[in-house]
């Protein structure tokens, strides 16, 4: 098994791990705003995932990062299959050369493409996709133009998404089954965008554990979204930019 492809498959098997200890949390948070199936078709799928990384023969990240996408399509339920998994098939294409900092941002601007394209969902919609953006944004910005180590980016990429999934619970969800909710969606915190945010923090600590380093600190500065990205103006009172919520709405 090469250092790169037994680091991947390292980090499916914490993820799986992490995704396992959160289901009972996932399925909470699901069973608010959807059908409290987020948890358990997560725990599902990731366990089966490991299970078809560590049969891969002499493993390289493009054929773990693509097999693991396959998995998760064919073992995941509801729209989650298609967004974690058939977009990790695209993106492990980024991969054929290596995990590389210019090849991991290349990988996460295409799963973000990906994402938003199977869930037709941008940022502001109260979906995974508010964890992503500024996620994947922040570690471009970190690497190319802030000249900063992997592990110092992938970090500040993690806090941007932890803040991304903050601001999915004053904000009025407009996709996926939360949508259906209108305004009483407002209020809950988006479980798709929490367990990616789940995956990222345990990407970043077997990146730290590879690198025989520790998770850097990072400061509290704004994540970096896109200059033309399209996102609601969330109010104190969390109604978001179509103003309050009309008197005796549902």
């Amino acid at each position: 098994m090469s250092g790169e492809g037994e680091a991947v498959v390292a980090a499916v098997e914490a993820v799986a791990e992490r995704i396992e200890s959160e289901r009972d949390h996932l399925t909470d948070l699901d069973s608010a705003i959807g059908d409290a199936d987020h948890g358990g078709n997560m725990a599902r799928g990731w366990a089966k995932a490991v299970d078809a990384a560590r049969d891969i023969e002499d493993p390289d990240p493009e054929t773990v990062a693509k097999t693991v996408g396959k998995t998760l399509m064919s073992e995941v339920g509801g729209a989650s299959g298609p967004l974690f998994g058939g977009s990790l098939v695209f993106a492990g294409a980024e991969l054929a050369d290596g995990v590389t900092p210019e090849t991991v941002v290349a990988f996460a601007e295409t799963y973000l493409a990906k994402v938003e394209d199977r869930g037709d969902a941008r940022l502001g919609d109260g979906t995974m996709v508010d964890a992503l953006t500024p996620a994947v944004h922040t570690f471009k910005k970190s690497i190319e133009v802030d000249d900063l180590d992997p592990l110092s980016a992938l970090a500040k990429a993690v806090d941007a998404a932890e803040r991304g999934v903050a601001f999915t619970v004053p904000i009025r969800a407009r996709k996926g089954r939360a949508s259906y909710l209108g305004w009483r969606s407002v209020g809950h915190q988006d479980p798709g965008a929490t367990s990616t945010l789940f995956i990222l923090e345990e990407v970043l600590e077997v990146a730290a554990d590879r690198l025989d380093g520790e998770v850097p600190e990072t400061d509290a500065t704004s994540p970096t979204i896109p200059d033309d990205a399209e996102v609601e103006d969330v109010e104190a009172d969390g109604a978001g930019s179509d103003g309050p919520a009309p008197e005796g709405s549902e």
